[in-house]
């Protein structure tokens, strides 16, 4: 085999021989050629797939590290929240336990009639229901069991202050009835001497009518009044002398007359036992006492009966 090579500048040409193993040689290198060519066009893009899935595979894991903070920042703060919740429910039991003692403290301080209260049991509540809210198709929401034990609570809570409302209004009306209901003696001190009825007047000897009761004792001592009411007279009135009228409602008053000096003004509310005046021996009298009167219906009544009452 014959292999001619010419120089391009001088144009001098030069020619090799090669024998048969030469020859063989030369045949395999020319062969390699595009042998190596076919493997590094196969190779190379296997060396860019790894690259590239080097590449994948550090942002997957830099994802995943994210999602795995934050999974652990959700789960710190249901951690939290949950506390939250059972310090939550401890006050919300405590507070129930304090309400529960109150009211039946209370029913038992205002003495109300078993039929009349019940604390602990539960408020009746009723309606039809509304076809339009709720239908018999829809599923009810459950909640969880955790919340669902803080709605009960606060539902009891709830309850509990819906009948302290309630007993409230009862205790403040049983106050007012006993505030006005009338018993006990206008004096603090003394005795009673002469009573309601036909007597001998002290004055004209003859046999008269006397509408009230009259109550001796010291001078200047304490008159008060023997149920709550609104004060409609307070000032001099004839046969009298210095009188104060009070008005209790449901058609009751009461009068206080002979006083030495009054305490409380036309338009005053007065409490059961309050002061009043100071008694004395004003208007017709013999001497320092009280005459006191009670009306029904503005029709003078035995005041004995209100007298020997006791307080409710």
């Amino acid at each position: 085999m014959k292999i001619i090579l010419v120089n391009e500048r001088g144009g001098i040409s030069r020619s090799f021989n090669f024998g048969g193993l030469s020859k063989a040689l030369l045949s395999l290198c020319l062969l390699g050629l595009p042998v190596g060519a076919l493997w590094l066009g196969a190779n190379l893009p296997t060396a860019e797939s790894d690259v590239f899935d080097a590449r994948a595979v550090k942002a997957w894991s830099k994802a995943l590290r994210k999602q795995q903070e934050q999974i652990d920042d959700a789960d710190q703060q249901a951690r939290e929240q949950l506390t939250a919740l059972t310090v939550k429910l401890a006050e919300m039991q405590a507070r129930l336990t304090r309400l529960d003692a109150l009211g039946e403290r209370l029913t038992t301080i205002a003495k109300l009639d078993e039929g009349e209260f019940q604390f602990g049991a539960v408020p009746a509540v009723g309606g039809p229901e509304d076809p339009g809210i709720s239908g018999a198709s829809e599923l009810p929401y459950q909640p969880p069991e955790f919340l669902e034990v803080i709605g009960d609570l606060s539902d009891q809570i709830e309850d509990r202050q819906m009948q302290l409302s309630t007993l409230d209004s009862l205790m403040a009306r049983r106050q007012l009835q006993d505030e006005q209901f009338i018993a006990g003696r206008p004096i603090t001190r003394g005795w009673m001497s002469s009573r309601y009825g036909y007597r001998t007047d002290p004055f004209s000897g003859r046999r008269s009518w006397h509408k009230g009761v009259d109550f001796a004792g010291k001078n200047g001592s304490d008159v008060v009044s023997v149920a709550a009411g609104v004060v409609t007279w307070a000032e001099d009135r004839y046969g009298y002398g210095q009188l104060v009228e009070i008005n209790h409602g449901n058609g009751y008053k009461t009068r206080y007359g002979h006083n030495s000096e009054l305490k409380v003004k036309l338009g005053d509310i007065v409490k059961k036992g309050q002061v009043i005046a100071l008694m004395g021996s004003s208007g017709r009298s013999t001497g320092p006492h009280v005459h006191f009167e009670v009306y029904k219906n503005n029709r003078p009544v035995d005041p004995a009966t209100y007298i020997r009452r006791t307080g409710r």
